[in-house]
Formats: structure tokens, C-alpha cells, sequence
């Protein structure tokens, strides 16, 4: 098999019509006060480093005093939408401590802090390019994971909340050594985690690419593996790219799990996972099937690549219906029809990676 990296760069890919009008539908749609491009005007940046000294990629970007005025106010009301849908009561007391800019990744995110003068406390969101495959995972990620997302869009500007965590390569240096038991968990969330990327066909999980949340537990810690990238939503052509196993960045926690974890516990929370899953879409039915329409309809990878995938699918679950597929949404919606048909195959994830 091959390294488990993305061919080459991906293009971003227009949010067209029929994607749109399901946006809008499902009040994912709304004007925006400032556009991406917009924020494209500051004057200067330094680069931000984090408390150990080290380049986050990120940089803090400054505005002249005539457009940061502008900017403050946007911010504002944008925040306001995103958290109160759009109740301007809450813009007295909230400022902007901070605007980050990074150009490492497709989308080259704006990270925006608000900060609450009341008390300190402060929160972030982001500002994006619209990509279709990112606003596709973020609407599966909603729908079919036990996690909700906000996020916004106007024209060629995405917006969306900051989701909170730990992130996964961070996660992986300093808090792998744990008790036994929540080793366990840990080795248990991989698994549920890896088992909803393949099933809705999102790619590239390495560990700076999804969070942990840590919740403190009656006895140990209960945790929770959170995408935060959806960039690769159903674009490349192998099927490992849609599993998290497969990463080298994962190995600590796959080594985990295979010091801890026998196939019948893996394959108990496989089904658990798979089971969540069916009950999600039973649940949100109507939006599923139309999200579904509109996904199967639009043009998200090359004829290249979606061959491969519906092939390597076809060999890994030894069901030819893959193989009548063209499109990517064709081939998310096969793998979840086999699910709810309990004709999923099995993965052996903590096995040795071998790329």
C-alpha cells in the first residue's frame, strides 16, 4: 500500500447551486457583515509560538486603525450569529483580543478571539474559504456523529465555531501514560472514532487533524475523539486514507490498543459505533436523504479517484454494489446503506501499521 498522504494538493471545490439551496434550507445560509477577503487588507503579522517557544504556523495579523474598527464590529456580529443567532444584545460587552491568520491547509482560516470584558473569558471561531467537500463533512459530521457543529455560510466566506479539545498529536506526547483503565478508554474512543471516518468516508485523520475532549468521570476520564479538519471529505481514491489506523501519527495510541484490546472488545465497539450510527440516520431521516441527493449529484473527486475507491471498497466489503458508482456521495451513501443492512465489514485496527 501506499504512504497514506493526499496525492497532491486538493483544489478547493465550488459550493454550487443545489448545495446551496440545501444550506439554505437548513439555515446554514445567512448574510455575512465582512467576507474572507476582507480580512485579506491587514498591514502587518508576526508569527505566534506557543508556551514551549515553538512556530504554531500561525500568525498574528494587525489591521490599520481605520479598518480595525470595521473589522471589531463584523467580528462581533458574526460571533453574535454563530452563538445567538444574530441577538445584538450580547456585542456591548465583547471585543477582539486577537486575529490569526494561517497558511498551512486548503482553506488558509482566519482564527478570531472574542473576548467577554465582563469577566476575561474568551472564545474563538474561524473565518475560510468555502470548499464543497469541507461543508459536506461538517453537515455528515452534525448528522451522524455524536457531536454537533454551528458553521455559516455567505458566498465565498465559511464560518465556524472552534471546537475544543486537545489536539491529537499534543494529546499523543502527554497524556498517553494513564491508569490502565483509562488507557482502555482511550484505546476505545480510537476505535469508535475510526469506525465513524470510514463509514461516512473522512480522510485524513492524522493526529493534528482531530481533538480530544476530556470529560472527568466518576471513576477515571471518559474521552472523545473530534474532527476538526473535513477537508478530505470523500475526495481521495484509497481506501486506508479513511482510516485513522492506517496514519504513523496515530501509532502511540494504535500501540495502546494493542496492549490492552483482544478482537472481540474491538469488534463490540465496532458494532456499538455502527449502531449509533443507524440510529442517527433512522433519526434525521429527511435530512439525511436529502443531503444524500445533493451529494450524489455533485462533482467532489476525479473519475481517477472514484474508480479506485468504489473498487477498493467492492474488494473490502465483497459486495459488488460499490462498483456501479460514480460519484463520491454514491459511494458514502453504499457504505452507510451496508451498515444499516448490518453487512459492514470488520477492520482489524490495532494491528501493525505498516506504512
Amino acid at each position: 500500500m501506499k504512504g497514506n498522504i493526499p496525492s497532491k494538493k486538493k483544489v478547493l471545490i465550488p459550493v454550487r447551486p443545489p448545495l446551496l439551496a440545501y444550506l439554505k434550507r437548513n439555515n446554514r445560509a445567512t448574510a455575512l457583515p465582512l467576507q474572507y477577503e476582507d480580512l485579506l487588507r491587514y498591514e502587518s503579522a508576526v508569527t505566534l509560538y506557543n508556551q514551549e517557544g515553538e512556530d504554531t504556523l500561525w500568525q498574528t495579523v494587525y489591521y490599520s486603525q481605520h479598518d480595525f474598527g470595521e473589522v471589531n464590529e463584523a467580528m462581533k456580529r458574526i460571533y453574535a450569529l454563530l452563538k445567538t443567532e444574530g441577538d445584538v444584545q450580547v456585542l456591548d460587552h465583547l471585543t477582539v483580543a486577537r486575529i490569526d491568520f494561517c497558511t498551512f491547509g486548503n482553506t488558509k482560516p482566519f482564527r478570531v478571539r472574542i473576548i467577554n470584558r465582563l469577566n476575561d473569558n474568551y472564545d474563538h471561531f474561524y473565518i475560510k474559504k468555502t470548499d464543497a467537500s469541507r461543508i459536506y463533512g461538517l453537515e455528515l459530521e452534525d448528522l451522524l456523529s455524536p457531536n454537533r457543529v454551528t458553521f455559516l455560510i455567505d458566498r465565498d466566506t465559511l464560518i465556524e465555531e472552534h471546537v475544543a479539545g486537545i489536539p491529537g498529536d499534543d494529546f499523543m506526547k502527554h497524556n498517553l501514560e494513564d491508569t490502565t483503565f483509562n488507557q482502555i478508554r482511550i484505546a476505545k474512543e480510537f476505535i469508535k472514532f475510526n469506525e465513524r471516518c470510514f463509514i461516512r468516508l473522512l480522510g485524513d485523520m492524522r493526529s493534528y487533524n482531530y481533538v480530544v475532549d476530556i470529560t472527568p468521570d466518576i471513576e477515571g476520564s471518559q474521552f472523545r475523539m473530534r474532527a476538526i479538519d473535513f477537508d478530505q471529505q470523500s475526495y481521495e481514491g484509497r481506501k486506508g486514507f479513511y482510516l485513522p489506523q492506517y496514519f504513523k501519527e496515530n501509532n502511540p495510541v494504535i500501540n495502546l490498543g494493542m496492549q490492552h484490546m483482544r478482537p472481540p472488545a474491538v469488534k463490540q465497539y465496532q458494532m456499538e459505533e455502527r449502531s449509533l450510527i443507524a440510529v442517527r440516520v433512522k433519526a434525521s431521516k429527511d435530512q439525511y436523504d436529502e443531503l444524500m441527493e445533493v451529494m450524489m449529484a455533485d462533482e467532489l473527486s476525479t473519475p481517477e479517484k472514484i474508480k479506485q475507491l468504489r473498487e477498493e471498497l467492492a474488494y473490502h466489503h465483497k459486495h459488488h454494489a460499490f462498483l456501479k458508482c460514480e460519484s463520491m456521495g454514491e459511494l458514502v451513501k453504499t457504505n452507510i446503506e451496508l451498515l444499516l443492512e448490518k453487512g459492514f465489514k470488520d477492520s482489524d485496527i490495532f494491528e501493525v501499521p505498516t506504512q
